[in-house]
C-alpha cells in the first residue's frame, strides 16, 4: 500500500538527490544524508536501501559514472546501515554522531579505493598515506555537506510530521495492524 508517509519520504529523497545537479563545492553533497535518512525512516529494510540507491543511481545517470563509483555505493550501503540504527532514536546527538561517522566512513572507503585503483598513488603504505593526506581538504566539504543535508532532510521531515500528524510512523503502524 502506498501512503502519504511513503510518498513524502520518497519525495524528500528525490529532491535531495536532484540537489546533486546544482553547482556545489567538491564533496558537499547529500549522499550520506540520503543514506542515513532512508535507513532511519523507511520501515521496511528493502525500501531503506532501494529508494536511496535508486535516487543515487538516477542522479548518477545524469552526472556520470566514474571508475570509483563502486566504493561510493559500498560506503552508501554502509551508511544506510547506520541509518537503520537510528530508527528507534533520532536525537540531535545520535544524528550528529551518525553524520560524523558517515563522513569518516565515506572518506576512508572512497580514498582507500582511489589508492587501491593505483592510477594516482603507488600501491605502498607511503602511497596510501599520501592519498589520505591529499584528500583531507575534500573531507572538510564532505563533513560540512553531510551535517548540512542531515539537518535539512531530518529537520524537514520532523517539521512535516508536526504539521501533518498523519505522517507519523505510529499512525501508519496502527493502520497496518487493522
Amino acid at each position: 500500500m502506498i501512503n502519504s508517509r511513503f510518498l513524502t519520504l520518497c519525495g524528500i529523497v528525490l529532491i535531495a538527490a536532484l540537489s546533486r545537479l546544482i553547482p556545489h563545492p567538491p564533496n558537499a553533497t547529500p549522499l550520506a544524508a540520503i543514506a542515513l535518512f532512508g535507513g532511519a525512516y523507511f520501515s521496511k529494510k528493502y525500501l531503506a536501501f532501494l529508494v536511496p540507491f535508486l535516487s543515487l543511481f538516477l542522479s548518477d545517470l545524469v552526472i556520470g559514472i566514474d571508475p570509483e563509483m563502486g566504493a561510493v555505493y559500498l560506503s552508501f550501503a554502509m551508511i544506510v546501515g547506520i541509518g537503520l540504527l537510528l530508527q528507534k532514536r533520532k536525537s540531535f546527538l545520535s544524528l550528529f554522531s551518525a553524520s560524523l561517522t558517515s563522513s569518516v566512513l565515506f572518506f576512508l572507503v572512497t580514498n582507500f579505493s582511489v589508492w587501491l585503483g593505483g592510477r594516482l598513488y603507488p600501491k605502498t603504505l607511503s602511497g596510501l598515506e599520501t592519498c589520505f593526506i591529499a584528500a583531507i581538504p575534500f573531507f572538510r566539504n564532505t563533513l560540512l555537506g553531510d551535517l548540512f543535508y542531515v539537518t535539512i532532510l531530518f529537520g524537514a521531515f520532523a517539521l512535516a510530521e508536526k504539521k501533518f500528524p498523519t505522517l507519523k510512523a505510529s499512525t501508519w503502524a496502527s493502520e497496518e495492524a487493522k
